[in-house]
């Protein structure tokens, strides 16, 4: 029988409504237009992408701080797609989320101990002394001590303060963390620290994360699969080896060539992608990466290609490994 994947997304998408133009003409911002993937318990999926490829919006999506504006999200087997509130409130046990900045997403005013206990005062029935207990043995958890239970986030460094988010993410015991860009904002020393804790705390906690990121050598330390976005839709998703030894599509070659190689003695070919990211509000025809696909064709301006699987666990949407396409441009 096969396993039910934790998450699943099907066919997402979100619009977001702007006016544009002299006479304020409505169109939409496609900001996630039509992707589907799965997550399994207990793996590491990461999405990446550059600036403004819909990354983020996902992440709100499948943690329902969005409303999708089509497609479904499934969680455990049930579609929250558009539950309520009321609905949402015993879910959102089971799904937390960190945050890309530690320091707005902790309330200032706030202590610590209080900041990291928050979810359990509107998830649990724990007394005061019970809720503060548990506050002690997540900050050591994450690294810090007890004794930082008085003070406030401002008191803190940056990784400290992430550390932090990471406690009050796992204070009621969730299965999913949705973790956006959570070391994009510390030095590169504490980055490596972060996601090392955050793997530590995967294999003794059971969690599964969805990780977002636009840092290739980041994403390559933590995930189990990846998937890589362009201007809202998925072009290609495959495991970690298999997309870093053999990437397919045209943009994932471009971005893994822009990813320094420590050793000088190894030489990577630079691929350069020539114009700019095309705006969401109108997206370009057919393959929405033809404008700066280096292998375009007639075909790719005509028709959109499919997400299709092309090796197994290898999924890539791109015209060069659709044959009876390729057929019919020749």
């Amino acid at each position: 029988m096969k396993e039910t994947p934790l998450i699943e997304v099907k066919d997402l998408r979100k619009y977001f409504a702007v006016k544009k133009g002299f006479l304020g003409t409505a169109k939409s911002l496609r900001a996630v237009d039509g992707i589907s993937f799965a997550i399994r318990q207990g793996e590491t999926f990461s999405l990446v992408g550059e600036s403004g490829c819909g990354k983020s919006t996902t992440g709100r999506l499948v943690t329902r701080l969005l409303e999708p504006s089509e497609g479904e999200v499934w969680f455990k087997g049930q579609n929250i797609s558009h539950s309520t509130n009321n609905q949402m409130r015993p879910i959102r046990r089971d799904m937390q989320m960190v945050f890309q900045d530690p320091y707005a997403s902790l309330n200032p005013r706030m202590k610590v101990k209080d900041l990291v206990a928050e979810p359990l005062l509107i998830h649990t029935k724990l007394s005061p002394k019970e809720r503060d207990q548990a506050a002690y043995r997540l900050l050591e958890t994450v690294g810090l001590s007890s004794l930082h239970a008085e003070r406030f986030a401002h008191e803190f460094s940056g990784g400290q303060r992430q550390r932090i988010g990471i406690a009050r993410a796992l204070s009621v015991r969730p299965s999913l963390i949705v973790a956006d860009e959570p070391v994009s904002a510390l030095d590169v020393s504490i980055q490596s620290q972060v996601l090392n804790l955050l793997q530590d705390l995967q294999e003794e906690f059971g969690l599964t994360y969805l990780f977002i990121s636009h840092d290739l050598s980041v994403v390559e330390h933590i995930s189990d699969r990846i998937g890589v976005m362009y201007l809202g839709t998925l072009v290609e998703t495959a495991d970690k080896d298999t997309l870093y030894d053999k990437p397919l599509h045209p943009y994932t070659q471009a971005l893994l060539s822009s990813v320094p190689v420590p050793d000088p003695s190894l030489k990577r070919e630079r691929i350069i992608l020539k114009g700019d990211l095309p705006s969401p509000v109108d997206p370009p025809t057919g393959c929405r990466f033809h404008t700066r696909c280096p292998s375009c064709m007639e075909i790719c301006r005509r028709n959109v290609p499919a997400f299709r699987e092309v090796e197994p666990g290898h999924e890539v949407a791109c015209h060069l490994y659709d044959e009876e396409m390729l057929k019919l441009e020749r």
